[in-house]
């Protein structure tokens, strides 16, 4: 098997219109993709794989239209799988299955020899705690907002009135559906008052609230930053695209550094950066997406990503 014929493996849910652009620029450089969702397994999707003396895994994985040897994928696109699911077992017979696939399946996945992960889904998920990414983002260097996670009332309304102006925002969002859709849960400003007894049943963030002239996200494929400024008006620019201005920036030296340090840290090769941008012009970090998409922006910014990731996957370990 040559390079040209080594496949790109990505592993996404069926709805993933950031994943089809990739595929479709993939297909068009004649890359061969095997794309799969891990709820796709066992009923479309089966793996055999063997190890023993030198070398990695040999063996293949195959959906009812392709095929992939372990030992030939040269990257594996990592986005958003829905997981694996044995919802027709028992309930305790569905716990053993899905624990034998997340071990099994998934222990070879994350295991590929020669693969270049973007991202790996072990370092997605240590990336995916919250608190470790604030920590990470201090070390790196990065200006952070002053905050706070607690499950202490008092504490949360001491850290309120001090600060003044506050914002609430989930830890982490699990999916929640409304009216068949997938909402995001909106970022919310709180008073000292609207702290309850409520709170001290799980942990809750609560941030300064930065006096922002407008967003920033940065999109970092390999060695390329992709920067642009959202002008939206709104405390949180998700819960309005239709209201949105993207123009390309340029990172601060100072921000590409510490962006550099913080996927490092992490061992990642992609991340999406949100930051705040200050009147004065300061760059405020406020989280890193280890999966973030990132393809919307293309259009109205005519900057260059999908090319970027595709070359990436193309490219897999070489020079990494």
């Amino acid at each position: 098997m040559t390079k040209d014929d080594r496949p790109v493996l990505v592993v996404t849910n069926l709805d993933d219109p950031t994943a089809d652009i990739v595929i479709a620029e993939l297909h068009d450089r004649g890359v061969p993709v095997l794309r799969f969702d891990s709820g796709d397994f066992p009923a479309t999707l089966s793996c055999s794989a063997s190890i023993g003396g030198t070398g990695g895994w040999r063996g293949s994985m195959q959906t009812p239209s392709r095929r992939a040897e372990l030992g030939a994928v040269r990257a594996m696109y990592y986005r958003r799988p829905s997981g694996f699911s044995f919802s027709h077992l028992d309930r305790q017979d569905e716990r053993f299955a899905v624990a034998q696939a997340r071990y099994g399946l998934g222990g070879v996945l994350t295991s590929l020899p020669g693969c270049l992960y973007v991202n790996h889904p072990n370092r997605i998920g240590d990336a995916e705690y919250k608190p470790a990414g604030l920590a990470a983002a201090a070390a790196a260097g990065f200006v952070l907002p002053p905050t706070l996670i607690t499950n202490v009332p008092d504490d949360a309304r001491a850290f309120i009135k001090e600060h003044r102006r506050v914002i609430f925002k989930p830890i982490s969002v699990p999916l929640y559906l409304v009216d068949g859709k997938s909402q995001t849960l909106p970022v919310t400003e709180v008073t000292a008052d609207e702290i309850d007894d409520s709170v001290a049943g799980t942990m809750h963030l609560f941030q300064k609230r930065v006096d922002k002239s407008a967003d920033i996200r940065v999109t970092v494929i390999g060695e390329q930053i992709f920067a642009v400024r959202i002008d939206s008006g709104l405390l949180d620019w998700r819960t309005d695209y239709g209201t949105h201005t993207y123009t390309p920036v340029a990172a601060p030296p100072t921000v590409q550094r510490a962006m550099r340090a913080y996927l490092k840290h992490f061992r990642l090769v992609f991340g999406a950066f949100d930051f705040a941008l200050t009147y004065s012009g300061e760059w405020i970090f406020i989280e890193c997406n280890p999966s973030g998409q990132w393809a919307w922006m293309e259009p109205p910014t005519g900057l260059p990503m999908t090319a970027a990731l595709a070359d990436l996957l193309e490219g897999g370990l070489r020079g990494q």
